[in-house]
């Protein structure tokens, strides 16, 4: 992997942590929205112990995850989520010793919570796209599916129940409703989140002038492309169609140079969550 790429996927990993960490300092502590993971561990001990700081509590639970992934499912798996762990754990204690919320920013609680799933949801599918993960109940429900086979999914949204209920207990059924609706909508916007990132544009052009739209493609794109050969059902006539996979930005871009080559050229763009490949892979 080029020094680049490392490069970008380091950045990418640490905004996603960050983002998580906003949402957790800004809008979960300051609610007690205890929405399972880590972060609802933690909300639920510095009730009892208000006077240590939310980041050292995620350390610590999360270096408790971090042995049990050592011992139950090796040290491969514990290594790849150990820098995920402590920087989300530093950058949680870090913003709240720079901006300490002591109440939440507003009174509108429907609001709190909103912002309270979204920006954890963001940052959580940025790290989960990169193939990496914030530890924590994800080592518990690796756990549990190894050596029970309990579906991993089953396994987190169980554990994460099993907080939320703790936490209407602590804070009231108030609180624990907010917490349990914010744990439905939670899965279903990582998912969603995950899937936009993945996104690409399948191109496909039938057009007399290939060759000048192939050259754009690979010189100017910087893609590959598919040529095969198709009929006009109207005109009869055998026509070369030209396939290529690009993102939302090169997309744009092509569809205008290609109007600009032949302006009597057909274009269709598709959307694909899922591309696997060189070139696409992890990107």
């Amino acid at each position: 992997m080029k020094k680049r790429t490392k490069l970008k996927r380091f950045l990418l990993l640490n905004i996603g942590l960050f983002v998580v960490a906003c949402g957790v300092v800004f809008f979960k502590a300051p609610n007690h929205f205890a929405i399972g993971g880590v972060s609802g561990l933690s909300i639920i001990a510095q009730y009892y112990f208000p006077n240590v700081n939310l980041g050292i509590f995620m350390l610590a639970i999360n270096m408790m995850f971090e042995v049990l992934g050592w011992l139950f499912l090796g040290r491969e798996f514990a290594e790849n989520t150990l820098y995920s762990s402590i920087a989300l754990s530093a950058y949680v204690w870090c913003i709240s010793k720079v901006f300490p919320m002591n109440a939440p920013f507003t009174q509108d609680t429907m609001l709190e919570l909103a912002f309270a799933i979204i920006l954890p949801a963001v940052g959580s599918a940025i790290v989960f796209n990169l193939n990496s993960s914030t530890g924590g109940t994800d080592v518990l429900a690796k756990i549990l599916n190894k050596y029970s086979g309990v579906d991993i999914g089953k396994s987190l949204f169980l554990s994460d129940v099993l907080i939320v209920i703790f936490a209407g207990f602590i804070f009231g059924i108030r609180t624990g409703l907010y917490c349990g609706l914010g744990l439905i909508l939670k899965g279903t916007l990582v998912d969603v989140v995950i899937d936009g990132l993945k996104i690409r544009k399948i191109v496909t052009i039938i057009s007399e002038k290939e060759e000048e739209i192939l050259k754009c493609i690979m010189k100017e794109i910087n893609r590959g492309a598919t040529i095969y050969p198709a009929y006009g059902a109207f005109s009869g006539k055998e026509e070369k169609v030209i396939e290529t996979v690009v993102n939302r930005r090169q997309a744009m871009i092509l569809s205008n140079r290609v109007r600009e080559i032949d302006p009597c050229a057909f274009i269709t763009i598709e959307n694909s969550s899922e591309i696997i490949g060189k070139g696409f892979t992890g990107q």
